[in-house]
């Protein structure tokens, strides 16, 4: 299978597809994606064409018409349609995020320990995350790791949370009797 290489342009409106695709389950109206990434929706229209063409998105004509990502879209996004992914708790401020799914955390600077960062790639819109808000990730299901940080920023285009790391923690082994 070879992987399609994605304009950051393309990336981005077909991460907002996937992503709200995946809370409706219905075709997806190129107002809504225009929405969600901040662009016009003549700029999405362009970008679907081209989607379209790499075999990435399907159009759905009609009232209740838009746009679905095919299985292909999902390949070049690099995201595993896992049948029931695992959940990793996310909590923003305290309050538990249903609607959002961890998909990888990457320890990106812990070489660098005054400068430790996580960044927590997300399935799910990442509009709602605010720079400021302490975010809890975890625990983790194999590691039981729980990261708790301030959100320092945001990478739409990826759909990936920038926290700076206040604590990791791991619960200690238990000791085999």
């Amino acid at each position: 299978m070879s992987s399609i290489e994605l304009t950051p342009s393309q990336k981005t409106i077909l991460t907002a597809l996937t992503n709200l695709h995946r809370d409706t389950e219905q075709a997806v109206k190129g107002e809504d994606i225009a929405e969600e990434v901040d662009r016009n929706p003549g700029t999405i229209r362009n970008q679907m064409q081209s989607l379209k063409a790499l075999q990435l998105v399907e159009g759905v004509p009609g009232p209740k018409g838009g746009y679905k990502p095919t299985a292909q879209a999902y390949e070049a996004l690099g995201v595993q349609q896992l049948d029931e992914p695992v959940a990793v708790p996310l909590r923003v401020d305290g309050e538990s995020i249903d609607d959002a799914i961890v998909e990888e955390i990457d320890l990106s600077s812990v070489h660098h320990p005054e400068l430790c960062r996580a960044e927590i790639h997300i399935q799910g819109s990442i509009r709602k995350f605010d720079e400021g808000q302490q975010i809890a990730v975890g625990p983790t299901p194999l590691s039981k790791l729980l990261i708790t940080g301030e959100l320092e920023g945001k990478d739409p285009t990826n759909n990936i949370l920038i926290l700076t790391i206040e604590s990791m923690e791991a619960p200690a082994e238990q000791p085999a009797h």
